[in-house]
Parts: structure tokens; sequence; C-alpha cells
């Protein structure tokens, strides 16, 4: 289910019960908005249109302040547990999870050489496909065919808004970059896809085949993460001043993203990837209202029809019995 409880007759006035339920729906609201409020807050942190930051040092704060966070929860909630026998050998399976993040994070830029930014933010919607299959497969979850339909609607969904679902009616509608995409560009995109699935799958098995607290699942995927994160970091160009640009609206980022990966790391390990998938998919509605008050953008009807199918992907994943 997306909200991961059950309810039964004798649950219904358990105040416990409803008290989850009601903190795993805000959870999840949250998690819509950070993902939805992700692309406005770094339109706003620009300077002259440009962004003024090392994206590479954004990424190793984010990192870092999971990993701090990961840590004071540990600290708050599962100091106990410390006391039981780990080993790396609970810490190692980590390190490949880390390292297929940072490779899909990296691989972003690289893609951009080879398409046009509209046929990029399309495409990448086929990771949700791609999540799907490795989800079925590596965690032996059959989906029925109205499932998969309900999956096919939620990418539809996506590349009908990130193809046209805003419009700047202050500029003329056509653009000066044409689309494009190359073989290689195909290859990458595939790529990106696969390894973005893997990841979140990968991580999934693990949190969920571990008999650990969570607080210390986190706290050795985010060392890893700071580590590899932070070498990519130094072997860039841009690693000659770490904090260059930075701004109230960058910080803002820094802070949501780290509570984001928090959110998404108890939705993998309490639910399951396709959770995530609607979360992230839902968050178009925050962005299009963030992006009409922020920046004057309108809505077409490339937009109404996104949120039509992702209703009815809902319905049809969630609503159907």
């Amino acid at each position: 289910m997306l909200l991961d409880t059950t309810c039964t007759r004798g649950s219904l006035g358990n105040p416990a019960v409803t008290f989850k339920k009601a903190l795993w729906g805000l959870m999840l609201i949250l998690s819509v908005v950070i993902y939805g409020s992700h692309a406005p807050l770094l339109t706003l942190s620009k300077e002259n249109g440009q962004i003024p930051f090392s994206a590479s040092s954004v990424v190793v704060l984010i990192e870092l302040a999971k990993l701090v966070f990961s840590l004071v929860f540990l600290l708050i909630w599962d100091r106990r547990r410390l006391k039981s026998s780990v080993t790396w050998h609970h810490a190692a399976p980590f390190a490949l999870s880390a390292l297929l993040y940072a490779a899909n994070n990296n691989l972003v830029v690289h893609l951009q050489l080879f398409m046009d930014p509209s046929t990029y933010q399309v495409l990448s919607n086929l990771k949700i496909v791609s999540t799907a299959l490795l989800f079925s497969m590596f965690l032996h979850q059959r989906l029925s065919l109205r499932k998969w339909l309900a999956l096919f609607l939620l990418t539809a969904a996506g590349a009908f808004y990130t193809y046209g679902g805003l419009q700047d009616l202050r500029h003329l509608p056509t653009s000066d970059m044409q689309l494009h995409i190359t073989p290689i560009g195909l290859l990458l995109i595939s790529l990106y896809c696969l390894i973005s699935g893997l990841s979140a799958v990968y991580t999934e098995v693990i949190l969920k085949t571990q008999d650990l607290p969570l607080s210390l699942q986190n706290l050795f995927l985010y060392f890893f993460g700071v580590l590899l994160n932070l070498i990519i970091h130094l072997l860039s160009s841009s690693a000659t001043r770490f904090l260059e640009g930075f701004s109230f609206w960058v910080l803002l980022v820094i802070v949501s993203q780290a509570l984001n990966g928090l959110i998404m790391s108890v939705v993998m390990k309490h639910s399951n990837n396709i959770t995530r998938l609607f979360v992230i998919s839902s968050s178009i509605m925050v962005n299009a209202l963030l992006s009409v008050l922020l920046f004057s953008l309108h809505l077409t009807a490339f937009f109404s029809l996104s949120i039509l199918l992702l209703g009815l992907a809902l319905y049809l994943y969630y609503g159907v019995k």
C-alpha cells in the first residue's frame, strides 16, 4: 500500500495505530513537497541565470548532512543496539549502493552532452519502468497486469509533464535548441535508467534483509556516500572553492534533500520502491504550483493530462481490489 499500515477492526480505535498512520501520511506528503520544490529552489539560487556554486560540493554537503542526522538519530533512539556485534560485513554492502548513487549523479552531467535537456527530461522517466522491473525480479514481487498498466501510466504522466506541462508566455514557445539525441546518448540514458533502478532496489534489499536499526544502516550508507562524493569533488575542476556561491536557497536545498533522503530510506525499509516512485511522480503538482506562483509560468493541457494519468495510475495500483 501507499501508506504502509494495515487497518483491522481492533486497530481502528487504537490511538497508537492512528498516530502511526497519520505520521506516515505526513512523512509522504513532506517528501512530495520536497521533491516538487527542488527545481524551483535551484532556480531561485541562480545568479544571472547561472548556478554560482559547485554542484559536487552541494552533493557532498547533502551526504554529510544525512550522515550527521543518522548519527544523531542512532544516539537518541538506537544507542542500545550499538552494544550488539556489528562488523564491516554489515557495512560493506552499502559501499556498492553509494557507488551506484554516485555514478548516476555524475552520469546526469555527461548525458547533457549527447542530447538536449528536454529529451533527457522525457526519457529519464523510463527509470520508473526499470525500477519496477528490477523490483519485481530481485524482491520476487509479481505485479499484476493492472499494476503494470498503472506504472506505464505513471511513466507517461511524468513524460507529458516534463515535455510541456508548463509554459512561459513571456517568451516565444519555440526554442533555438532543437530536440536531438545521439546513439551514444541513447546508450547512456538506458544505462542511467538501469543504474537508477538498480541502486534503489539494491538499497531496498539491503535495508530489509539486515537485522539492524535503520539509523545504523543509514550511517553506513552515507559514510560511503560522503567518501565517494568527496573524492569526485576533489577530482573535478570545480574543486577550487568549496563554498563559493552559496546562499540561503542553497542551504535550504541541502537541508531539504538530506531530510528527503532519510524519508526515502524509511519508505524503502518499511514500504517499497513502488511507493517511492508514486511519491516522486506526485511531486509534479507541487512543482507546477511553485512554478506558477514564483516564476509566472502557465499550466498547459499537458499538465492536465499528466494529472489525469497520475490519478488513474494511483487508482489502478492502490484503489482497485
